[in-house]
């Protein structure tokens, strides 16, 4: 199916792996330009490389306040146009509540949150000019707290309460924003969960890959190229009367209205 994308503009933050490479090999094969946003430039380089279409490398660290400027100016600089920011960088830790520090909750913040907002902000004169689009990668903690996903949880929510204030503004504007909830993603974060329920259970990688699908009650873990279909999707005009949706891509796993 033909998405009407070619040869418009993306920003996709956290591109250099997992779910934010995904997105970015998806919207190439529907013949967007990119802007590939990450701290890693060899993974950038790498990723632009097996690339077709136009790619534009940045290596940002968007914990800083003045990056999303810079980031905004040098890809009009290069490009004329902005017609999709993804917000997808931003890992955050996990750990006992009482235990995480007050350092760590900011640094929580600075990227994920932050950063994506301070992109919205700057991108948003360019996307209202295109009648563009923001999509926001968020996470289901946002929607269900877990005893050990404290500052993930508090990110994730802001983010979402962020994609309803800029979807509201939107609709004057002619900016449609939503959000995507990955779930479980077959990806290296996911990797490292698995080793360590692995030694805390005593029991092999691959018998906690089987294992915790099923404490989820979901069938399987999902793919990044899954989550990368879906920002497709929102991107484009097929998509035209989503506005403040949050969607999610979770197998199952959350089961709240």
């Amino acid at each position: 199916m033909d998405l009407h994308l070619s040869g418009n503009v993306a920003i996709i933050t956290g591109a250099s792996r997992g779910i934010g490479r995904a997105i970015a090999e998806t919207l190439a094969a529907e013949g967007m330009k990119l802007v590939l946003v990450a701290r890693s430039r060899t993974l950038l380089d790498e990723l632009a490389n097996s690339l077709t279409t136009e790619c534009f490398v940045q290596v940002v660290d968007l914990r800083e306040p003045e990056a999303a400027t810079h980031l905004v100016a040098a890809a009009i600089e290069r490009f004329g146009q902005i017609d999709l920011l993804v917000n997808n960088a931003g890992a955050t830790l996990r750990g006992d509540f009482l235990a995480l520090t007050d350092a760590q909750w900011a640094d929580g913040f600075a990227l994920k949150f932050f950063g994506a907002m301070r992109l919205c902000r700057n991108a948003w004169p360019h996307l209202r000019d295109r009648q563009g689009v923001i999509i926001n990668i968020a996470g289901l903690g946002g929607r269900t707290g877990s005893a050990e996903f404290a500052i993930g949880g508090a990110v994730n929510a802001a983010i979402l309460n962020l994609t309803k204030v800029l979807a509201d503004r939107g609709v004057a504007e002619g900016v449609r924003v939503n959000a995507i909830n990955p779930g479980s993603i077959a990806t290296e974060r996911l990797k490292t969960r698995i080793r360590n329920y692995a030694a805390e259970q005593g029991i092999s990688e691959s018998e906690a890959s089987r294992r915790m699908p099923q404490a989820m009650r979901v069938a399987r873990f999902g793919e990044p190229e899954e989550i990368g279909r879906a920002v497709a999707f929102l991107a484009s005009p097929m998509a035209a009367y989503c506005q403040g949706t949050i969607l999610d891509i979770d197998g199952g796993q959350t089961r709240t209205l």
